[in-house]
């Protein structure tokens, strides 16, 4: 999110997953677009549509777009930001100053989005729990399933830097688990394909 014309609030993500759930859903023969982020790595699929987006409102917009066509998929695995500043300052701030209040506010859940827009779809979320053990993350991913009614809910975690995730049906059950973001995209095409 801007906080002026240069700075920005971001997060960690890369946009490994969603490339390497490209590459996946290409293998199987899926018709893939691609809504990505400011990623840290370049990412070429010939077979798939690329749309660039850099911000909160950026991604909602090209959702809105997107999802006015027949869609069967949505995997929305995107780290959007749950806060927003109430102000975006129009020229950069100036580096002397002794300190800057920022206030945030919620943005609106893209997830609960993507379910008006396309309630016939089948729709998977991720929920990050970057400390939660193996019980933790299935209640966490029951209760998104819950309240963005998602057909599927990908639970993970980086714990103890190990990459872990479970793939959840909308029913609370564990259809699988992976331990590296690769065999989780191999794990979730699987699970798709199997529905």
């Amino acid at each position: 999110m801007p906080i002026d014309q240069v700075r920005v609030i971001s997060n960690r993500s890369t946009g490994q997953m969603g490339h390497l759930l490209t590459k996946e859903l290409l293998k199987a023969g899926a018709k893939v677009t691609l809504l990505e982020g400011p990623v840290t790595d370049f990412f070429v699929a010939k077979n798939a549509t690329i749309k660039k987006f850099y911000f909160y409102d950026d991604l909602l917009k090209l959702l809105k777009t997107e999802l006015k066509k027949k869609v069967d998929i949505i995997i929305h695995a995107a780290a959007v930001s749950d806060y927003k500043p109430t102000k975006t300052y129009r020229r950069k701030l100036h580096s002397g100053l002794s300190k800057v209040n920022l206030v945030l506010v919620p943005t609106q859940k893209i997830i609960d989005i993507i379910r008006q827009l396309t309630p016939a779809a089948t729709l998977v979320g991720f929920k990050l729990e970057p400390e939660s053990g193996t019980s933790a993350l299935r209640k966490k991913g029951i209760k998104l399933a819950h309240q963005a009614d998602c057909d599927f809910v990908v639970a993970n975690t980086t714990a103890q830097n190990r990459y872990r995730a479970k793939i959840i049906n909308a029913q609370g059950k564990i259809l699988s688990s992976a331990n590296s973001r690769k065999d989780l995209a191999r794990q979730l095409i699987k699970v798709l394909k199997d529905y």
